[in-house]
């Protein structure tokens, strides 16, 4: 089932609403919208929000009405969750949960992106070099002529 590309759009405008600049990004058979490398809103391949915030408000906010845990395997995702459609089909509602999510993944660090445009969790070197092995005469501890 292809996600609601209507929900899409209304987040991409809220985020553009709240003068964020974001990336949509093919996930979950889905969209999401990354900030800075990190994903943060977004919907699934059934038309539910997916809304990523902070892990320690979990319990507190699993209890509202309309959501759903995110799920991988039998285990649930601590700071993220699924919303329905019916709950956010008005402006408002959608907008306090982009909100919530945008303030939580705005704490997060920057992530780097690689040449093929992915994100990874810091800032590596563009290339590593490796250090030359040791030629056999140049092999330290070997003794010439002892049996």
């Amino acid at each position: 089932m292809p996600h609601d590309p209507i929900l899409e759009q209304r987040l991409a405008d809220a985020l553009t609403g709240l003068g964020l600049r974001h990336e949509p990004k093919r996930m979950f058979g889905g969209v999401a919208f990354m900030l800075n490398g990190n994903m943060c809103v977004g919907v699934s391949n059934k038309s539910k929000l997916m809304v990523r915030f902070d892990p320690a408000r979990h319990e507190e906010i699993a209890v509202l009405p309309g959501v759903s845990s995110m799920t991988i395997g039998k285990s649930g995702m601590r700071g993220f969750l699924f919303v329905e459609p019916e709950a956010v089909d008005d402006r408002r509602s959608l907008e306090k949960w982009v909100k919530l999510s945008v303030a939580y993944v705005g704490t997060l660090p920057k992530k780097a992106t690689t040449g093929a445009g992915k994100a990874t969790k810091g800032a590596k070197p563009a290339a590593r070099t490796k250090a030359p092995k040791p030629t056999a005469s140049k092999a330290v501890g070997t003794r010439a002529g002892k049996r």
